[in-house]
This record gives structure tokens, sequence and C-alpha cells, in this order.
């Protein structure tokens, strides 16, 4: 009995410090996704919208992952599953974004731009940083991880795309950048829905 006793109180433990990392996560999203916004449209710069639909799907990734902490596997398989649906709505985001910008060229003020990505990268290598020893978990907390690893990548991108945009003088390195962004969210959607169809079906039904 002690020892059942002590497994409860470990897995208790456990779901409330994976609570407490998902919201500080989700809160820096949400503060991120204003700043973005507004960073975006003085910019007119695709790569910075794109970062801005990951930040807000993201927080939302991140409240259903804190919702369902304490579920069963099911049930995390089945947000999972929702959480690769949206990673594909911010990807066709990005591509309809993509297709406006290339039907109105026009060349992004890489001042704002700038600012705005190395203050996201900031928020969004925090963000892996407190996801990390959690990237091995059960699929809820390993597709938010997979979520944050993707805002790392694509700020990365966008200060890539700052400094081009800079240097030359023209619009497309914002582009190619968004479709490289657009790749990648393809690319984790199709990997947290594998992850997540496997969990479900090795699920059990009452979970």
């Amino acid at each position: 009995m002690g020892d059942c006793c002590g497994c409860d109180l470990d897995i208790k433990a456990m779901q409330e410090a994976q609570k407490r990392v998902l919201r500080t996560v989700m809160l820096i999203n949400i503060a991120t996704f204003g700043m973005m916004v507004g960073a975006a449209w003085y910019s007119r710069s695709s790569a910075l919208l794109s970062g801005t639909l990951d930040n807000l799907g993201d927080a939302v990734t991140y409240a259903l992952s804190l919702s369902v902490v304490a579920a069963g596997a099911r049930a995390k398989a089945r947000v999972a599953v929702f959480k690769g649906a949206l990673i594909s709505c911010a990807a066709l985001g990005v591509a309809i974004q993509i297709g406006w910008r290339l039907a109105h060229p026009t060349v992004p003020i890489f001042e704002g731009m700038g600012v705005a990505a190395i203050l996201n990268l900031a928020a969004n290598l925090y963000c892996l940083r407190l996801l990390n020893p959690y990237r091995a978990g059960d699929v809820n907390m390993a597709s938010a991880w997979e979520c944050s690893r993707n805002d790392v990548f694509e700020g990365i991108a966008v200060i890539v795309a700052t400094v081009a945009v800079w240097v030359f003088d023209a619009g497309w390195p914002d582009i190619v950048v968004a479709i490289a962004l657009l790749l990648l969210f393809l690319r984790s959607a199709f990997r947290v829905l594998r992850s997540a169809t496997l969990a479900y079906r090795a699920s059990p039904s009452n979970t």
C-alpha cells in the first residue's frame, strides 16, 4: 500500500510539473503572438506572418495539452490528432500568404523583421528548454515539444530571411524562407498525426 501511495504521489507531482511548464509556454506564445502580429503588419513579411500563425497555433496546442495532462492514453492521442490538424491549418495559412505576396511583391522592412525575429527566437528557445525534459514522454508532451522545436527552427529561419532581405534589398528571401517553413509545418503535421494515430491504436478503448 505504501508503494502504491508513493506511485500516486509521484504521478501527481509529475502531472503538476507538466501543467506548470505548459502554462508557462502557453502564456509566452500568447505574448509573442501579439508582438508578431504587429511586426508582421509593419514589416510586410510573409516569414514573420508564418511565425505569427505558428505562435497562435502553439498557444492553442499548449492549452489542449494542459487540459489532458491527467487524461488517459487514448484521450491524449485524440488531442494530438487535433494538434496535427492545427499545424496543417497553419501551413495552409502560410501557403495563402505566400500566394498573396507573390501576386503583390514588396520588399519587407528588415529592421522590423530583425527585432521581432530576435525576440521571438529568444522566447522560443526558452520554451524549448522548458519542454526538453519531456521530449520522449507520452504523446501529449512529445507533440508539445515538437511544436516548440519547430518554433526554434522558424525563429532562426526568419533571422536568416531578415539578413538576406537586408543584403539583397529584395523580397524574394522572405518568400523563400516562408516556403521552407511551410514544408517544415507539413512535415511536423505528418509526424504528429502518425505518432498520434499509432498511440490511439495501441491504447485501451476505455482510456
